[in-house]
């Protein structure tokens, strides 16, 4: 089959002949992909930034975003049959962990991540397992949900944790609209009646956040903590969702956070740099998020296909991978860049 494949960081990827993976243990499924999302964490991984905390094999195949229609499942499934159209949860997880038991799926204990520490869905087929399968309906396009198995449930997770913080009244900050920011605008605008404002610095992002339920938006211009000091009558926001964290972003999400409220940090690439004075005489919070739960996974869907949360997509064939990541990387893909076998 065809798969997308990184031989060397630093490196783009390049298509290779690869054998179909076959069912190894009774929980096994292999996936046929419809569609399979790329993501700013694949251009990452080329950079080797993953490397250290996934030591990632290489040759491997990326993609960690994965829809389609099971192919083939392992002896002891019984939830799913060849046909079914599904989208996978991230990571292969056992089951059987505290982690796990909880609900927590996302801190399994013995989990692999396809896409990261294991061949991914940026091929033909995909082996997982059947914890990792949502059933969806059979007319969804797994092209049309794909990147909802993480750069959705990444937003998702983080706007379910904001939610006790962001009553009518409220006012939430997201930074950044791209392929996670607009989804996160989404559930805000679906699951609370908080005012929201969003920053980027591409005007057509800004126009898609406003067609999806932003009440302001702001240039990203070097005035943006400015205008939203102006917008909050200098008291900063009590919830900032941060979906770019790079490049000044990290900085700019906490001077924004008023006092006693929460920075969510989602997207990754830079270093916050706070004094502890600043945290303790303000009671301000940092939020890490990461990924999210199978749980959470099917409630997205159920929104998606509500019609509630919808991908704005810019599909490209397989072996146009290097075009994508290329796109994505220039700022070129506005919503989220899936590869079509």
């Amino acid at each position: 089959m065809k798969a997308v494949r990184l031989h060397e960081f630093h490196q783009p990827p390049v298509i290779d002949d690869v054998p179909e993976p076959t069912i190894g243990g009774p929980l096994d499924v292999i996936v046929k992909i419809g569609g399979a999302g790329v993501c700013r964490t694949d251009l990452h991984i080329m950079e080797g930034q993953w490397d250290e905390r996934m030591h990632t094999p290489l040759p491997y195949t990326l993609g960690h975003e994965n829809a389609g229609w099971v192919h083939e499942v392992g002896s002891g499934v019984t939830s799913l049959q060849p046909g079914d159209t599904v989208i996978l949860h991230p990571l292969v997880t056992e089951g059987l962990c505290h982690a796990c038991r909880a609900g927590d799926d996302m801190h399994c204990e013995n989990s692999a991540f396809p896409g990261l520490s294991r061949d991914g869905g940026m091929a033909e087929y995909l082996l997982t397992s059947a914890r990792a399968c949502v059933k969806l309906n059979p007319e969804t396009r797994p092209a049309d949900v794909a990147a909802l198995a993480d750069a959705g449930i990444t937003a998702y997770h983080a706007v379910r944790k904001a939610i006790p913080l962001l009553y009518p009244g409220t006012t939430c900050v997201v930074i950044g609209a791209g392929g996670l920011g607009h989804i996160g605008i989404q559930c805000l605008a679906t699951l609370t009646a908080t005012r929201i404002i969003v920053i980027d610095a591409n005007p057509d992002a800004l126009k898609l956040a406003e067609q999806l339920g932003a009440q302001h938006t702001v240039v990203a211009d070097g005035r943006q903590r400015d205008a939203v000091a102006e917008l909050t009558k200098g008291k900063g926001a009590p919830v900032v969702l941060d979906f770019v964290a790079e490049q000044g972003a990290e900085a700019d999400g906490w001077a924004m956070t008023g006092e006693a409220g929460s920075y969510f940090v989602i997207g990754y690439g830079g270093t916050l740099h706070i004094p502890a004075l600043d945290v303790i005489s303000t009671e301000r919070n940092v939020v890490g998020n990461i990924v999210g739960t199978y749980n959470e996974l099917a409630e997205l869907m159920v929104l998606a296909q509500a019609g509630k949360v919808t991908l704005h997509t810019r599909t490209y064939p397989l072996d146009a991978a290097a075009d994508a990541l290329a796109d994505l990387d220039a700022g070129r893909v506005r919503g989220r860049a899936i590869l079509v076998p």
